[in-house]
């Protein structure tokens, strides 16, 4: 990462993945359910579905999609996001392909 001094202070660019920068455990799983939320809140609001609705469409409890929309998702997987986004009219892709470095990592694009 990059560092530098802004009025006397040391500030360093994210890397992008502000859970890796903080040097927490499974950085980038966090960082794709993350992303997989933003996207599940985007796609209500396009949609205009109250929680209930979301809820109802994405097949959990609307205490679940309550507690998503707070931040806290660590009750629900990586694949679960990704049937949520499916039921609400999202294809997922998955691509997979040689590392360029020894141990590979993990990604999502969204388009």
């Amino acid at each position: 990462m990059q560092r530098r001094v802004i009025d006397g202070i040391e500030v360093q660019r994210s890397s992008g993945n502000v859970f890796a920068d903080l040097a927490l455990p499974d950085a980038e799983k966090l960082k794709i359910k993350t992303d997989l939320v933003v996207e599940i809140r985007k796609a209500m609001r396009a949609l205009g579905l109250t929680q209930q609705e979301a809820a109802k469409r994405m097949g959990i409890s609307q205490p679940k999609v309550s507690g998503m929309m707070r931040g806290d998702f660590t009750n629900l997987s990586e694949r679960k996001l990704m049937d949520c986004l499916n039921r609400l009219g999202y294809d997922i892709e998955i691509v997979v392909k040689p590392a360029s470095e020894r141990v590979g990592h993990l990604s999502v694009a969204i388009a």
